[in-house]
């Protein structure tokens, strides 16, 4: 095949520095456009993003000509700026992140579970989920390495 093609999709999850709640509700809706923006930049599609206090999620594509590692330090850095400059100053990222990929029998199945992230998280907090994630996609992992 002379051309090179790929539809991946993905499901990116990581939470702010130490898991504090530095994404505010007046400031939520505004970084996730920000965010898809930022995502569509890079030719990314944006099926659903939501932003917790805490933590994020992301429902997107993945370009065949970005890693994830470059695709999740692009969305971050840039985010963490832009967060700043609302006045939220000591606001950062943690190190590391979460990505799942998904099938495209799937997608609007996590799409749904995005979009119910307010509901879901009056029963799990953003640590059960993920190891929830982690069991579901048998990654092993060290709890004194995942958090930060």
């Amino acid at each position: 095949m002379p051309q090179s093609l790929a539809k991946v999709y993905i499901h990116i999850v990581f939470t702010t520095k130490t898991g504090f709640p530095f994404i505010y509700e007046v400031v939520r809706p505004e970084l996730q456009s920000y965010m898809v923006g930022t995502l569509s930049n890079l030719g990314i599609f944006t099926y659903e993003i939501y932003a917790n206090p805490d933590h994020i999620h992301i429902l997107c594509t993945l370009p065949r000509t970005l890693t994830m590692a470059n695709l999740v330090s692009k969305i971050k850095t840039s985010s963490s700026k832009w967060i700043k400059t609302k006045g939220i100053h000591d606001f950062d990222w943690q190190d590391g992140y979460g990505i799942f990929s998904v099938s495209s029998s799937k997608v609007a199945t996590v799409e749904n579970y995005i979009r119910k992230q307010p509901e879901h998280h009056k029963q799990a907090n953003y640590k059960d989920e993920l190891r929830q994630f982690f069991k579901e996609y048998e990654i092993d992992f060290d709890e004194r390495y995942v958090w930060d």
